[in-house]
């Protein structure tokens, strides 16, 4: 392997490292004594991760030929962990432009392996009765064996673990229905795999022999129905004995709705999920267990994977979630700190108010903003737009946040995504509701000259023509009940935490 003068280990490349399962790779592979560079169109969003001081981050995208062969440079192993879940039409042409960039560079830069999560293909279905989302993700995976580099094609189905889609589906749906009217999706046999499985077979898969090139199942011990599935979650979790009636008239498309208005899966997510539970999807082989040995004990079980994901998610230690891969507005989106702001109109509604607490104790009240803490102003309006979003196919406020009061640069919250942060002062969300043009919500935490706490608040809105111009003026009466009332909550919030704390550091007498 090539290392470097100093004897350090071998070095991976991922890519990913944004989304659920690269960024609990990274951590796993520099435990193993690696040395990792990570892809990312937005490096900022790795910041906040605990092991980003250990990985270097470089900007690039899967499709851009320059970009990915400067990250391939000194690579011993290419992790391949993007796709186009959830995207446009043209998702299999950019997954296949992406796949083939990936694969040529990698030949170019000499890797020694490239690595790709895929997904478990049903055996004997023809491709072109697979859903796009599995076809695209199959042919990904034939690309990368059939370049000139050795590749690992690992292949899984429902994979879970605290954030991921998959495990988000089936936690809300068991929990939120106890009579539930079902897609015939439900008795479909799957192969489900804890995500602390598939992060070991990644690890393992880096040190395969260089005459290995071919795809592996890889599954869990347990092969159940979706509805075994949800029945069993619900004995794991102490719920009620769950009833499901399967309705065989509820489409792909009917059923991604009907999830996105259960779940915080949004329909674009969803639909390829559903699309893929039609056909069984078991493992046939486990081939993989030659190269990369099965933990003592065996591998993770169906019941203990879901106890540990609840654990995690009861602890708030979940490190990353399926909405971790979104990705906050396109590269070339303006800034509302853009100098004289060159992308023309920018509304804004501005807040300021003088705390009497520390400026430590309203950090604390807005870091912990949204999700079950909610937004601090007239609750029906901001419930009423989370479910008008999730009409017409947005993400809705049912995301929540990933830590219930820490945030990082890259997390979803809500309907917000984190764009900056800078701990103990600033806090800067962008919208990521449907909306006719770009939104954003600054908070500011701040000490003026006289030493008071100052809480400043700006909502930032750039329209796109003239509907743009319609929705701003048409919402801008509702701005000081919702705006300003925040801005008032949160103060309020601010001083009653302080004057609690301050209390409760009282001495008894």
């Amino acid at each position: 392997m090539k290392g470097d003068e100093r004897g350090a280990g071998p070095r991976c490349l991922v890519t990913g490292a944004t989304g659920y399962i690269g960024g609990r790779l990274v951590p796993e592979l520099l435990a193993a004594g690696y040395r990792v560079r990570c892809l990312a169109r937005s490096p900022d969003r790795l910041r906040g991760h605990p092991w980003s001081d250990e990985a270097e981050a470089v900007r690039g995208d899967v499709t851009d030929a320059g970009s990915v062969a400067e990250a391939m440079r000194d690579v011993d192993v290419a992790y391949y962990l993007v796709h186009a879940l959830g995207t446009g039409d043209d998702f299999e042409e950019t997954d296949r432009r992406a796949a083939r960039v990936f694969a040529e560079q990698a030949r170019a830069a000499g890797v020694r392996r490239v690595v790709y999560l895929g997904g478990l293909t049903p055996a004997g279905v023809p491709e072109r009765e697979l859903s796009p989302h599995l076809r695209s993700r199959a042919e990904v995976g034939r690309i990368l064996l059939d370049s000139a580099v050795p590749a690992t094609v690992l292949r899984a189905a429902v994979i879970i673990g605290s954030g991921s889609a998959s495990f988000e589906m089936l936690r809300y749906l068991t929990e939120r229905l106890p009579v539930m009217v079902t897609p015939s999706w439900v008795h479909t046999r799957i192969q489900p795999v804890a995500v602390r499985d598939v992060l070991r077979a990644l690890v393992g898969s880096a040190r395969m022999p260089q005459d290995v090139n071919r795809a592996f199942d890889i599954g869990g011990p347990d092969v159940l129905t979706y509805r075994e599935m949800m029945l069993r979650y619900a004995e794991v979790a102490g719920l009620p004995r769950r009833f499901i009636v399967p309705l065989p008239v509820l489409t792909p498309g009917l059923s991604s709705i009907w999830v996105g208005l259960v779940t915080p899966v949004p329909a674009s997510i969803a639909r390829p999920l559903t699309e893929s539970l039609r056909h069984e999807v078991v493992c046939h082989e486990h081939d993989i267990a030659r190269y990369v040995p099965d933990p003592p004990g065996c591998l993770l079980g169906f019941d203990e994977a879901v106890r540990l994901a609840l654990q995690r998610v009861r602890d708030a230690r979940v490190t990353t979630r399926w909405s971790s891969a979104s990705v906050p507005g396109a590269p070339s989106d303006p800034l509302p700190t853009d100098p004289d702001w060159a992308g023309g109109s920018l509304y804004s509604d501005c807040r300021e108010l003088t705390v009497d607490a520390s400026p430590q104790a309203l950090w604390r009240v807005v870091e912990g903003i949204g999700g079950e803490n909610g937004w601090y102003s007239f609750p029906l309006a901001w419930a009423v737009r989370g479910w008008l979003d999730r009409l017409v196919g947005g993400v809705g406020l049912r995301r929540g946040r990933r830590d219930a009061s820490r945030l990082r640069v890259g997390d979803s919250l809500d309907f917000w995504r984190v764009e900056e942060i800078e701990r103990g002062r600033l806090l800067r969300l962008r919208a990521e509701m449907r909306l006719p043009g770009l939104a954003w919500l600054e908070m500011r935490c701040e000490t003026d000259d006289d030493g008071r706490t100052r809480y400043r608040q700006r909502a930032l809105f750039h329209p796109h023509g003239l509907l743009g111009q319609a929705y701003w003026w048409s919402v801008s009466p509702f701005h000081a009940v919702v705006f300003g009332g925040m801005a008032r909550n949160i103060a309020q919030a601010a001083e009653t935490g302080a004057a609690v704390r301050s209390r409760e550091r009282a001495p008894l007498r």
